[in-house]
């Protein structure tokens, strides 16, 4: 298992609010870090997440395509970001 997702299941977070976080990365990142925020996860154990996730980005490839999502459009939005920057 993907260890953002593993992660999200430890701290007893739903296959539904996972999918919910993954689906608003592909549309809006912003809005995915605010709803992470919101998910009750200790902030060190956020910090050592994001920590994992600058060191290997492909993880978030990996647990979007573990859940069946486009990684095209997490593309996208990070492209958009980008451009934003």
């Amino acid at each position: 298992m993907n260890p953002i997702i593993a992660l999200l299941k430890e701290h007893n977070i739903s296959d539904a609010q996972i999918n919910a976080l993954f689906q608003s990365l592909t549309e809006n990142p912003l809005m995915a870090m605010g709803t992470l925020g919101q998910l009750g996860i200790a902030p060190e154990k956020l910090q050592g997440l994001m920590m994992m996730v600058m060191q290997n980005p492909t993880l978030i490839k990996d647990a979007v395509t573990e859940l069946g999502l486009d990684f095209a459009k997490v593309q996208a939005a990070k492209d958009k970001l980008d451009q934003g920057a």
